[in-house]
């Protein structure tokens, strides 16, 4: 059998490009085009196990250790929920697409090597999983995402702020209904740290009242913020929150009010 390493090294990468590319739509991570791009290239590197001698967990080991590094260099770390849920996103995808590459292999490959199918070389297949597999890719991310705003909770944001952009992940909190006492502005909660502390000149304080105390949370306004899916809203607050929202990679706890505009 004759192996073309460059072809089988590219349409490795761009099954990893593709698959990295769904996870962060689907979970609407943000992920730069530059950490996609590290992020398949470390998927990439699994072709070089063909060379080597390894047994099938040792292989099985390889290939997790690399797709949680992969995870890691695209959608970086803030938990291990949040690593763990990428890693399951990345795992599904694949599985919608292995499943789908292996129906095409049954209609139109004579040989098979992995994913890898071949006929005296690398010969129409390669041509069908390049054509293919962005369509299939496309057509589920279309589907997780129709499915996802069904039950909307999460939303990327601009939060616009001292000619900032801020690009933020936020959550529909519904148990959040805070306002501002006086002029009823609704409140929306932000992870410390994420706006500079030397950009803000003027805070307000608004008591808040959770299940274990009261307290007060410091607030500011923000130029405007920017919801996908929603549009923009002016005149809204935005809590420090006292403590690190720990869930979900989310940077912000959105109100109800916000999206209704």
């Amino acid at each position: 059998m004759k192996l073309y390493v460059d072809l089988i090294f590219l349409l490795n990468f761009g099954f990893d490009f593709m698959l990295l590319l769904s996870v962060s739509v689907l979970l609407k991570r943000r992920a730069s085009f530059k950490r996609l791009i590290f992020g398949a290239l470390v998927g990439a590197l699994t072709i070089f196990c063909l060379f080597v001698s390894l047994t099938s967990l040792q292989l099985f080991l390889i290939k997790l250790g690399m797709s949680i590094l992969m995870v890691l260099t695209t959608f970086s770390y803030k938990n291990m929920a949040y690593v763990l849920k990428n890693l399951g996103y990345l795992y599904m995808t694949s599985i919608v697409l292995g499943g789908f590459l292996y129906y095409l292999n049954i209609q139109f490959s004579y040989k098979q090597d992995g994913l890898v199918f071949y006929y005296h070389g690398l010969s129409i297949n390669f041509i069908i999983l390049v054509l293919f597999s962005p369509f299939i890719l496309y057509n589920y991310v279309k589907q997780g995402k129709e499915l996802k705003r069904t039950f909307q909770y999460y939303y990327r944001m601009n939060v616009f702020f001292e000619n900032s952009k801020f690009e933020l992940t936020g959550y529909l909190d519904t148990g959040n209904i805070l306002e501002d006492p006086y002029f009823h502005h609704p409140i929306v909660i932000i992870n410390p740290g994420i706006i500079p502390e030397n950009l803000i000149s003027k805070y307000i304080y608004v008591p808040v009242s959770t299940v274990n105390h009261h307290q007060v949370m410091r607030c500011f306004f923000v130029d405007k913020i920017e919801i996908e899916g929603i549009g923009i809203r002016n005149h809204v607050l935005l809590g420090i929150s006292p403590e690190r929202i720990e869930f979900d990679g989310v940077d912000v706890l959105l109100q109800s009010k916000i999206l209704e505009g």
